[in-house]
């Protein structure tokens, strides 16, 4: 452990060949006979107690009549990465919650080390997966970068059974060759053996799943489904509005204050402000529209701007205004000692 100012900075765990048992060649892992030494080298590993921690090895050469002198197999690292298999799976798996910066500033390491961590764990488990059991499949697209061009767009088929849940592939565009191209890595086996297909109303998408999973059910997306049926019913509402706002102003267009009636019906009018604010009676006032509930029609008129000064007039009488100049003091309310 090396300290500065009584805190500990790093460790480092110095680690020695065993002198009974032969170095191993790195490309077939098989015994060979040492041939020489190579200065230490140090690899970063899971940090201890939150200090960096490293191991230190001078790594043997190894001859072998089929590959040559080559550096002996390491099995805390991965060519010549300078950190430890066990530190990139680590850097890997917190890669998923945490931003990169923010990792790299936690572990004591740098952006480029996490970075390659996570390279490295994708790349190991794409050599090590298996796709003998997918069945269902969803397809989307994923907008990243800015704009809207065709670049910044990307195709991506995951897996979507109820036991497992996983990316399987992703490729730039949105188009029918780069769902052509998903599906081929896939594998025909795989393609041929899928019962369910879920994907979005993308036509490039619909015509690709058609003509290579036809055997599949296509299940179109809930969300996007969902979405249109808003839109429509958004669509019809707002048509049907300005139907009923046309109505009202072609029957009450004569009328100086024709949306007396709906100002009333707004506020809670129960007929106490006389009959010269009600030019249009409430039989007078055109049914509510197919859809619309009755009690709705009223507020659908209501005007903010024109309320103060129609009613205003009507909430208090001429007769019951005070007269300029009144003391209070003298008047029928005032306070008395």
């Amino acid at each position: 452990m090396h300290c500065s100012q009584g805190r500990p900075q790093l460790i480092e765990i110095t680690v020695k060949p065993h002198g009974g048992i032969r170095g191993r060649c790195s490309r077939c892992r098989q015994p060979a006979p040492g041939y020489d030494r190579l200065p230490q080298r140090r690899w970063l590993f899971v940090p201890l107690w939150g200090i960096p921690t490293y191991y230190c090895y001078a790594p043997r050469r190894v001859e072998r009549a089929e590959h040559g002198v080559v550096v002996e197999h390491i099995p805390w690292s991965d060519g010549k990465r300078p950190v430890t298999c066990a530190m990139m799976g680590f850097l890997a798996r917190w890669a998923r919650r945490l931003s990169w910066r923010e990792m790299a500033r936690a572990f004591q390491t740098s952006w480029e080390a996490v970075y390659r961590s996570v390279e490295w764990f994708v790349q190991w488990g794409l050599a090590h997966r298996e796709l003998r059991w997918v069945e269902s499949i969803g397809v989307d697209e994923i907008h990243w970068g800015r704009g809207l061009r065709a670049d910044n767009f990307l195709t991506v088929i995951y897996q979507i059974d109820a036991g497992c849940r996983r990316l399987l592939w992703v490729g730039r565009r949105r188009s029918q060759a780069t769902l052509r191209r998903g599906l081929k890595a896939l594998g025909p086996e795989v393609v041929k053996g899928l019962r369910f297909v879920c994907s979005d109303k993308w036509k490039p998408y619909l015509q690709v799943i058609a003509a290579q999973a036809g055997q599949a059910l296509h299940v179109l997306d809930r969300f996007h489904i969902t979405t249109h049926l808003n839109q429509a019913v958004d669509q019809v509402r707002r048509a049907k509005s300005k139907l009923l706002r046309t109505k009202v102003r072609k029957q009450h267009s004569g009328s100086s204050i024709c949306a007396g009636p709906y100002y009333a019906a707004a506020v809670g009018y129960a007929g106490g402000f006389g009959k010269s604010s009600m030019p249009c009676s409430p039989a007078s006032w055109p049914p509510p529209g197919p859809g619309i509930e009755g009690d709705l029609f009223p507020f659908l008129e209501v005007q903010i701007r024109d309320l103060g000064w129609r009613l205003s007039r009507q909430l208090v009488l001429p007769g019951h205004a005070e007269p300029s100049g009144t003391d209070e003091k003298g008047g029928a309310d005032a306070a008395r000692p």
